[in-house]
């Protein structure tokens, strides 16, 4: 979790105050202030949303490497290895969960492959071992392997693992926006043909 999460939900909270306020004054027959509060309201939604666009634009694309961990919120996983046979690559995976009390399981989560041309290489379907929305137990780990096939010119392997599907919320949150450059990026080792 970054700085900007907590910030973000405050200002949600606060909005929704505002908007259910300027509600109340509009009933009960004081439209004007109604409308300034939305007035109000407004600019300040849209100098919100100027500081997420430019801090996206400024922004580059994340890159990790095999053993980095990535985490949204108390849900985490990491590569940690990735081999090549042919147009073959084997990536094992490691889901944890780092929360304290609850079991935890990121929905709507998908995993795939991109070459240095952009081309995407989703998994073979008979190679899912262990679904990705695995619910685990607080401070447990699990192994999950997925093999994907490659295009023979494939170079420059990058593993994604991101949200697909629901409302698009990290494009909301400062600093997490991926509408210009996409999700994040794991390199896998050129070292062994990746």
């Amino acid at each position: 979790m970054n700085v900007f999460e907590p910030f973000f939900l405050v200002c949600f909270v606060v909005a929704v105050f505002v908007l259910f306020w300027a509600a109340t004054m509009a009933v009960s027959g004081k439209g004007i202030q109604a409308v300034a509060a939305l007035h109000k309201l407004g600019i300040c939604a849209a100098i919100y949303m100027g500081v997420v666009l430019v801090v996206a634009l400024a922004s580059s694309r994340k890159t990790y490497g095999i053993g980095d961990t990535q985490c949204f919120d108390d849900w985490c996983f990491e590569v940690t290895n990735a081999t090549r046979d042919g147009n073959a690559v084997n990536v094992t995976l490691k889901l944890s969960s780092r929360a304290k009390r609850v079991p935890q399981g990121e929905k709507g989560t998908v995993v795939y492959l991109i070459d240095s041309q952009g081309h995407r290489y989703d998994p073979a379907p008979d190679s899912v071992t262990v679904p990705l929305d695995t619910k685990l137990q607080p401070g447990e780990s699990v192994a999950a392997g997925r093999l994907f096939y490659v295009s023979k010119d494939a170079a420059d392997l990058g593993l994604i693992y991101t949200h697909e599907g629901g409302f698009p919320i990290g494009f909301f949150i400062i600093g997490e926006n991926e509408l210009f450059h996409g999700p994040p990026v794991v390199k896998l080792n050129r070292d062994y043909g990746l």
